[in-house]
């Protein structure tokens, strides 16, 4: 009896699933690889946005962008308003006044001047009194320095004179540049110390704290500098670092209040004409109880 060779025997029960076995594993590693892969790409990104993130503190410490105020608000009044004061201690305690309310407004200049038109431009002198033929332009002058400087800086720059008889009555101004002897700050107002300093170093500044600050150049001694303090600083070193700035740069790139100056004129006419700005006041703005309301005015752009 012959068998026909092309009847198609049935395959094993086993092999009847076989396909469908490896599929799934194989789907499995798929689903594996690409949830692998994600992982991957995304560890990727989080190491080029590192890599971005670093050049650009690097960018900005390079280059600093300008964070602080560029313009400037000045206030002139006469110095008769002491005249109004009944005692010694009334005047000093008013003008202590006049320098908070300036200083919570952050005025960079206060301007001093002379209703009665006399050549007055310095606070250097003696006491001659202060009523209607008084000097009041200087005393007011004199207290609204002291008080703006700081504590640790007074008593080199301020000897003892009349004018500031009850200055120690005033209220603590606590503007930013009035630091404690342990607080932290990127600048610092100092007094140039009158030590030789060595070849080739710049000269040794006090700036209230624990230790003194060698700057970047050499200073006549006994001067008020602003000194802006190195980032990273060796506490083991006898001493800190720092190099001088002007004035204004606390303001303009550190975004500080620092203090104001004070400027005595002659008459209301100074005010303007002897301005220290290049191209003087480019806004001007009058006080008066017959003007305009002050929720009524609107205040063009200035510098």
């Amino acid at each position: 009896m012959s068998t026909d060779s092309t009847e198609k025997e049935p395959k094993p029960a086993s092999s009847q699933f076989g396909d469908q076995i490896p599929w799934k594993k194989r789907k499995a590693e798929l689903k594996e690889k690409q949830k692998q892969w994600k992982k991957a790409k995304l560890i990727k990104q989080l190491e080029k946005q590192k890599l971005r993130d670093a050049a650009e503190r690097v960018k900005q410490e390079e280059s600093p962008s300008k964070k602080g105020r560029a313009y400037t608000v000045s206030v002139a009044l006469p110095g008769s308003v002491l005249d109004n004061a009944q005692s010694p201690e009334l005047r000093t305690y008013l003008a202590g006044q006049i320098a908070r309310a300036c200083v919570v407004f952050n005025i960079d200049e206060i301007i001093v001047f002379d209703e009665q038109g006399e050549d007055v431009k310095t606070v250097e002198g003696e006491f001659k009194g202060v009523g209607k033929k008084g000097h009041a332009c200087i005393q007011l002058a004199r207290i609204l320095q002291y008080i703006e400087c700081p504590q640790y800086l007074r008593k080199w720059f301020f000897p003892m004179h009349k004018d500031l008889q009850y200055a120690g009555l005033l209220n603590p101004l606590d503007s930013p540049h009035h630091m404690r002897i342990d607080e932290e700050s990127e600048y610092r107002e100092g007094r140039v110390l009158n030590k030789p300093p060595k070849q080739g170093k710049g000269s040794l500044v006090n700036c209230g704290m624990r230790k003194d600050v060698r700057i970047d150049k050499q200073l006549q001694p006994d001067l008020r500098v602003t000194v802006k303090l190195n980032k990273t600083q060796n506490q083991e070193n006898r001493l800190y670092k720092g190099v001088v700035v002007a004035p204004h740069v606390p303001r303009t790139e550190g975004g500080l209040y620092w203090g104001y100056t004070v400027r005595l004129a002659s008459c209301l006419s100074s005010v303007f004409t002897e301005s220290p700005y290049k191209e003087g006041y480019d806004l001007t703005v009058g006080t008066s109880e017959r003007g305009s309301s002050v929720d009524q005015v609107t205040v063009s752009p200035f510098k």
